[in-house]
């Protein structure tokens, strides 16, 4: 075996060899995985196979689609037979606000490039004749997906990383991983060690106990998994077509041809069972194609749903019932990108729906490696979404839930149940007690908004109850004034006397050169990607406070672990609580509880200072992402909630009012704010997203500024734009197909409505040349777009700069 390689994959199953497939075609060809069995030997080669393009993640469907049009292909590329079954797939809906998503994931479709469909009953009928369609409604058909036999696809991808000069070694176990001084991985295994530059954790249900070799507490629950096979079936031997694959809610499931049986699989929504919960949800080492005995009782009143749906099933006799582990993440998505705080040690795993997203996985992944940046978003599957607070408890709660939940509507506003409360503030009870209602960010339970006592939510694709409420906020913030608990924020202390020269060499936008100055900033991959938004705030000559979004923590910081000794970097995100406080009145509340001078000539727009306000000292920031007078107060966590009630007292007389994250949304939008995530990502450029402003390449050498000067030499091939929707009844959540005529000339990729200005809002990225005649596909219609050079509230600033 050899001593030295670029990479090593531990684990032969789909994922692994996904990537290993995928690394050999961007160009690495020194790539070892190493598999302690038979490659397939864990979960994959139990698995159903299923390949749907449907699926309700915009980024996720890019993966899932990537990995549908590699399978049909695998055979003629590589000379191995992958098993391809291109049936198609429809998912059934039941109830209008299933119809409302069928229609949403339509308009992302068609900018992808998979084919969909929302059709009815009858046309349902046609296509699978032996379903019973009463109560079904819709069905959403996706003519470009099927199923696959998952040994034959994973196998014909190592032929192909083998053809293309990638190593893959079977029945050698690896012992353990070290990572040795200068950074290089040791990987020992029964057959020796080899030295490598990267290491990938593709261990399937081994990948907890992988990642822990290197302290990374990968954060999956291996859960049992039952699909059964029914004996041959008289239609299906009669018939020449074979049926799409059904995905049905009121089964908690999916039915399709196995040859000439019957095969089903369930999810149950209560009642699901850890794998091996003996040993604390660890697999043995020895273990190989290990499958658990069948629980029909478990499943049955599922199978019994399945069969009224499908009578030909009722009759038919069971042929085998596999029962298997499959991985599951607290979100459901795949963990794939860098482990958090551990350079070149890589995550691809905790993937319940493997076979699908393993070619996509692989594909995406390798780019990153690779290049230093994927063609796609890959923020909904970077491992680092998760932090310290998702531990075993956290994380085995969420996945029984995913599991429960799998086949459950994402409805807009819907928020889960289990994991809650990892991260609150001292105001967390006290604005329950108001009103509250709480989404969850990063663990952190943020407002959403403040309804009255009894209120439940309509939830739905179009405009619901909660509107009118978010209104009332908006107009608080926009007439009056608000406050806001958004300590969620990732915050950090870095100082000493390299902290000028870091902060320069990691970022875009110049530093602020005086004590108090506020700059806002990118940092950019080598490529020129926006990775990450800092807001900078410079306390002092070697001190320097800075702040972004709640989901960013751990990229920031793996970002600063490149400091030198002359630098130090403090965590300071659970030390700081936040209070926004924002609105015209904004001064008039704040300025009687402190002594410091609050005016505009003393305090101006875009600094920030050291001061006191009821007696507690804050660090104060004029800044606001709500486009009005106001301030950011960062206050010492414990001191949080007796800042609020001093705020809030104070501010009665001035109408001062609660708002949370639905206001922020619509306000941002009126005043075209990017969003992090949505406008900004690792796609993406700041010359793409229009960000010049924020842009310095005059300043000196820094990350990512020689590619973002050859764009802008070049040219783009995508621009970002901003405008208004004629929408009726619904706004723009993201993902939604800009069209011009007959063609997809674009995509959104966020939205809501501006309750001050009475419009309609979307951010979308199009062709350069698109310009006039635009529409979006919101929800199945197309509604005009007509774009907007300024934002469409205080285009000039001169409210926040009062």
């Amino acid at each position: 075996m050899q001593s030295q390689a670029k990479v090593v994959i531990v684990g032969g199953g789909m994922m692994g060899v996904g990537l290993a497939y995928h690394l050999a075609e961007e160009g690495w060809r020194d790539v070892v995985l190493i598999e302690k069995g038979e490659l397939t030997s864990g979960s994959t080669w139990h698995a159903a196979g299923q390949c749907p393009s449907f699926i309700g993640n915009y980024n996720m469907a890019k993966i899932h689609h990537y990995s549908n049009t590699l399978y049909p292909r695998l055979e003629e590329i590589t000379g191995q037979p992958a098993g391809w079954h291109g049936c198609g797939g429809i998912r059934l809906a039941t109830t209008p606000e299933e119809v409302e998503w069928f229609n949403y994931v339509a308009g992302f479709a068609a900018n992808i490039g998979f084919h969909m469909e929302v059709i009815g009953p009858e046309r349902i009928k046609e296509l699978n004749p032996w379903l019973e369609t009463d109560g079904v409604v819709a069905g959403a058909y996706t003519t470009m997906d099927g199923h696959v036999d998952p040994s034959s696809a994973c196998n014909a991808m190592a032929a192909g990383a083998r053809q293309m000069g990638a190593t893959i070694i079977r029945h050698n176990r690896v012992l353990d991983i070290k990572q040795r001084p200068s950074g290089e991985f040791e990987v020992m295994t029964e057959q020796g060690s080899i030295t490598c530059e990267h290491v990938v954790n593709a261990g399937g249900c081994y990948a907890r106990e992988v990642g822990l070799w290197v302290g990374v507490d990968t954060p999956i629950t291996n859960m049992e998994h039952h699909y059964l096979v029914t004996e041959a079936l008289p239609e299906f031997t009669a018939s020449d077509t074979e049926l799409p694959v059904m995905r049905d809610p009121a089964t908690s499931g999916y039915y399709r041809q196995e040859q000439k049986s019957g095969l089903i699989g369930v999810y149950e929504h209560y009642g699901a069972k850890e794998a091996w919960d003996n040993r604390g949800g660890f697999p043995k080492w020895d273990s190989e194609n290990e499958l658990f005995d069948g629980d029909i009782d478990r499943i049955a009143p599922w199978l019994e749903q399945a069969f009224e749906r499908m009578p030909i099933f009722a009759n038919a006799g069971i042929k085998r019932v596999i029962n298997g582990a499959i991985p599951h993440s607290p979100d459901g998505n795949p963990l794939v990108g860098p482990a958090p705080g551990l350079r070149n040690f890589w995550q691809c795993c905790g993937s319940s729906i493997g076979i699908a997203q393993g070619g996509g996985c692989g594909k995406y992944l390798a780019q990153w490696m690779v290049h230093g940046e994927a063609e796609i978003n890959m923020g909904c599957v970077d491992p680092r979404r998760f932090g310290r607070y998702a531990d075993q408890d956290y994380t085995r709660a969420k996945s029984f839930e995913d599991y429960h939940e799998m086949f459950v509507t994402p409805l807009p506003g819907r928020e889960a149940g289990a994991g809650r409360q990892t991260r609150i503030t001292p105001l967390y009870e006290p604005l329950k007690a108001k009103g509250a209602a709480y989404t969850q960010v990063f663990g952190w339970e943020r407002p959403k908004y403040f309804a009255p006592e009894g209120f439940v939510e309509d939830l739905r694709y179009s405009r619901n109850n909660v509107f009118d409420i978010v209104a009332a906020e908006c107009r608080a913030v926009r007439e009056r004034v608000g406050i806001m608990d958004l300590s969620s924020f990732a915050k950090f202390d870095v100082s000493g006397p390299g902290a000028e020269a870091l902060l320069d060499r990691l970022t875009a936008n110049k530093l602020a050169r005086k004590a108090c100055g506020i700059t806002l900033t990118h940092v950019l991959s080598e490529g020129g990607r926006i990775e990450g938004e800092w807001t900078i705030t410079r306390l002092a000559e070697d001190r320097f406070y800075i702040l972004s979004g709640a989901g960013s923590e751990l990229q920031v910081l793996d970002h600063l672990s490149v400091a030198g000794d002359d630098v130090t970097v403090d965590n300071v995100t659970d030390d700081f609580g936040l209070l926004v406080v924002a609105g015209p009145k904004a001064r008039e509340v704040l300025q009687p509880l402190s002594s410091a001078d609050l005016s505009n000539a003393s305090f101006r727009w875009l600094s920030g200072q050291e001061i006191t306000i009821a007696g507690i000292p804050v660090r104060a920031l004029r800044v606001s992402y709500v486009g009005e007078l106001g301030w950011e107060l960062h206050a010492p966590m414990g001191d949080l909630e007796t800042l609020y009630d001093a705020i809030w007292a104070e501010g009665v007389s001035h109408g001062i009012a609660d708002f949370g994250a639905h206001a922020v949304n619509s306000l941002r939008m009126e005043k075209a704010y990017r969003g992090f995530g949505a406008e900004l990502t690792n796609e993406i450029t700041l010359i793409e997203a229009d960000c010049t402003r924020f842009y310095a390449p005059n300043k000196g050498a820094f990350t990512g500024r020689d590619a973002t000067e050859a764009v802008r030499e070049k040219g783009v091939a995508t621009t970002l734009v901003y405008g208004e929707v004629a929408a009726s009844n619904c706004d723009i959540y993201g993902g939604e197909a800009v069209m011009l005529g007959g063609k997809v000339v674009g995509v959104c990729t966020s939205g809501g409505y501006g309750h001050a200005t009475g419009k309609s809002l979307a951010f979308a990225y199009i062709d350069p040349g698109a310009a006039e005649g635009l529409e979006v596909v919101i929800l199945g219609q197309r509604c005009a777009f007509t774009r907007h050079g300024d934002p469409v509230w205080d285009p000039t600033n001169a409210r926040q700069k009062a």
